[in-house]
This record gives C-alpha cells, sequence and structure tokens, in this order.
C-alpha cells in the first residue's frame, strides 16, 4: 500500500507553543491520498525492525488488525504519505487553499480550517510560514472498528513562522528561528473500499 495522502494553527503553526502561536482549529466533534502497494509491513526480520522504530507502544495490536484486513498496508510508505500530506495540509492552510483542503481532510476538519481561514483574512493577516523539516514522524496509535481503520501519527518538525497585517508588517513570528512543533495527526480510511485515500479526520498537539 503506497502511501500518497494527507487542524492547524490559526495564525502561526501547530505544535507546542512558544508565546506567539495560536491553537488551531478544532473540528465540531481529521504527495496526500494514501494508496496501496502489496508490500506488508511483515515481510523479513530486517523489514520488522525497521518499521517498528516508528512504532511506539500501544499501536502494534491496531495496526496488525489493519494488515490482517488489508494484507498490502505497508507501514513505511504509509508514512511516507503521512509525512507528504502533512506539509500539503499545512501549506494548504496557510495559503487559504480551499479546495486542496478539500480533498486533503474530512468534511469536520475541512469545515474547521475554512472558518480558521475565513477569520484570518478578516483580520486582514497573511501567514508567511514555512515547514523547515520533518525530524520524526511514528505512529502513536492504531484502530479497526469493522472496515474504519484509524492511525495516528505524532510529527516532530521545525517550523518557521511569521504573521504578517494587510500591509506586509511582521506582527508575530520570525523567519529566522524556526519552531519545534510536536503534532499528533489522524488519519482515517475505510478498508476495501473504492477509495483508496487516507484523509485527515483529527488533529491535536503532543
Amino acid at each position: 500500500m503506497v502511501a500518497m495522502f494527507l487542524a492547524l494553527r490559526l495564525y502561526t503553526v501547530l505544535g507546542k507553543r512558544t508565546g506567539h502561536e495560536q491553537p488551531l482549529p478544532k473540528a465540531a466533534e481529521d504527495r496526500a491520498p494514501i494508496t496501496t502497494l502489496p508490500r506488508p509491513i511483515e515481510t523479513v526480520p530486517e523489514a520488522r525492525e525497521a518499521a517498528n522504530r516508528n512504532i511506539e507502544r500501544g499501536a502494534e495490536a491496531g495496526l496488525r488488525a489493519i494488515v490482517a484486513a488489508e494484507p498490502g498496508f505497508d507501514l513505511t510508505r504509509f508514512l511516507e504519505g503521512a509525512q507528504g500530506a502533512y506539509r500539503m495540509v499545512l501549506e494548504a492552510f496557510w495559503q487559504g487553499d480551499e479546495r486542496q483542503l478539500d480533498w486533503l481532510a474530512a468534511p469536520d476538519v475541512r469545515d474547521a480550517f475554512v472558518a480558521a481561514i475565513a477569520e484570518r483574512k478578516a483580520a486582514g493577516h497573511v501567514l508567511d510560514n514555512r515547514l523547515v523539516s520533518i525530524e520524526r514522524a511514528v505512529v502513536s496509535d492504531a484502530t479497526l472498528n469493522g472496515r474504519e481503520a484509524r492511525i495516528t501519527v505524532r510529527f516532530d518538525a521545525d517550523i518557521a513562522a511569521v504573521t504578517r497585517d494587510a500591509d506586509g508588517n511582521v506582527i508575530a513570528g520570525s523567519m529566522t528561528d524556526a519552531v519545534e512543533t510536536h503534532d499528533v495527526w489522524t488519519f482515517a480510511r475505510t478498508l476495501k473500499s473504492s477509495d483508496p485515500n487516507w484523509k485527515l479526520a483529527d488533529t491535536d498537539e503532543a
């Protein structure tokens, strides 16, 4: 299974705050889509060892259930897609690209993003943010309820964040100092469905 997929910071960035950041929008109650390739995570010992470095305790049973339900699931490819999705969602939110968010996020999360973008525009604020690097992406939880699979990924990243007013003046943040962020995003998909894409179903900060 190849991962190519995917409620973010309103004025700056996600994750742990350093003073000038504001929290992400919350949903009312989650390259970007994830597709699949026939290479299960449990193949050879070396592959299992590499995969286990990206899995926290408590997530293993859920991942096994997902693999059992859809043997082509590939954790390494999933995490590659999750990182691509992380970047794409952040950039779409920062740029106010509602159409991009449409297919990257579940409806509730997408609506929360759109509301935050509208609020930001009403305030005359513009985000000039940049994802510097993703230091680590680790599966912290995984569940399977019927055919509904949910995988939670913790992202440790560095983000340079600046908020400008309508005249281009910096009102918060700095492009020279990257902020450490620690975010927890959950992706969901109905297994064995015709849609191979995983969508962002929930966000939180670690």
